[in-house]
């Protein structure tokens, strides 16, 4: 008996355990096959993506390839329906808490959503899945806020886990929906047109009306709030980096949250037919954010920034955690070589 193994790498933002697949071709006289495949299962956190495939066989047959190569298709896209599952930090309620000056975090412990309070109304970034929208408003009211008070909603991407919940705050608050240009066609179309994610059933949500088309450098105001649009594509077309200042002890502090630099497992960085110029798109949204002068450093998914362990470390009279500005250099160093060496893998001529 002899084994094959391979690894398949599969498009997509959750890891999920592996599936076994064991075929045992019988005798000639036999000439039975046997095909046992075990369910896949999703396994915890945010990362790489996989499907390991581990197959053992007898006797090698013409038949027995054909089988397992069915097989494989059929477990690939039961799979594939499985990538956009929930993973459970998505929906895990995170304790709200302020972050600085008027920046206050309501969202779970995954997926990041901040409000921004002014005198005349606040301002929500990222609305989440359409089951966070119940903990966003109590988070909200935790901290002595309204959320009927939410007079803008904006986003950091056209993914389902920042922008699924968005028809419902509207239709709660009446907030005016503000998206950057090249995401406005895929958050009015419920997903569809993503370049990755478009297929997927599960990856779709609820069409929103887009209340403003926002562009590279605009600016959107409330009170004495001023936010500033940041196009930093590539993980979308639209990725928008937000930046703002904050006031705290009588310092005025740059905040940047990001809109995701991450090259999501299953991305093709090189002749990509949907998304032609993705890889020009990352080299113009890393040369964006390292323009940009940052204190504050937030993102659109708080592990981005060490989210749990600087609010756990967040006292009265201690020097703030939040305002960590060599964390964003070392942060966005990091996934500039994460995505170059990915890019020169794709790269490389293929076997």
């Amino acid at each position: 008996m002899r084994a094959n193994r391979t690894r398949a790498a599969v498009a997509g933002q959750f890891p999920i355990s592996r599936l076994y697949v064991q075929v045992e071709a019988g005798r000639p006289s036999g000439a039975q096959s046997r095909l046992l495949v075990a369910t896949a299962g999703i396994r915890k956190g945010v990362g790489f993506r996989y499907l390991d495939v581990e197959w053992q066989f007898k006797q090698s047959s013409a038949i027995l390839l054909t089988m397992l190569f069915r097989s494989l298709v059929v477990m690939l896209a039961f799979a594939g329906s499985l990538f956009a599952q929930t993973n459970p930090d998505w929906t895990q309620p995170f304790p709200p808490h302020r972050v600085i000056g008027n920046v206050y975090y309501v969202g779970s412990k995954g997926p990041a959503s901040y409000l921004i309070t002014t005198s005349q109304g606040h301002i929500l970034i990222n609305s989440g899945l359409k089951s966070s929208v119940p903990l966003i408003r109590e988070s909200i009211e935790k901290l002595g806020f309204r959320f009927s008070d939410v007079k803008i909603l904006l986003i950091s991407h056209a993914h389902w886990d920042h922008c699924a919940g968005s028809a419902l705050v509207k239709e709660l608050t009446g907030a005016k929906y503000m998206v950057m240009d090249a995401d406005v066609a895929e958050i009015e179309a419920g997903g569809k047109g993503n370049f990755q994610y478009g297929n997927s059933p599960d990856s779709l949500y609820k069409p929103a009306k887009v209340d403003r088309v926002l562009h590279d450098g605009d600016e959107v105001k409330l009170g004495d709030v001023v936010l500033v649009a940041h196009l930093t594509p590539g993980h979308t077309k639209g990725c928008t980096t937000w930046t703002m200042k904050a006031l705290e002890g009588g310092k005025t502090y740059n905040v940047v949250v990001v809109g995701s630099p991450n090259v999501n497992p299953g991305y093709k960085l090189v002749s990509n037919a949907l998304y032609p110029q993705i890889a020009q798109d990352y080299e113009l949204m890393f040369r964006t954010l390292k323009s940009l002068p940052c204190d504050v450093f937030l993102g659109a998914h708080g592990n981005y920034y060490g989210m749990e362990d600087k609010s756990a470390r967040m006292k009265k009279g201690a020097p703030n955690p939040f305002i960590d500005p060599e964390g964003y250099k070392s942060y966005v160093t990091e996934r500039e070589q994460a995505f170059r060496e990915e890019l020169r893998k794709q790269s490389e001529p293929q076997p």
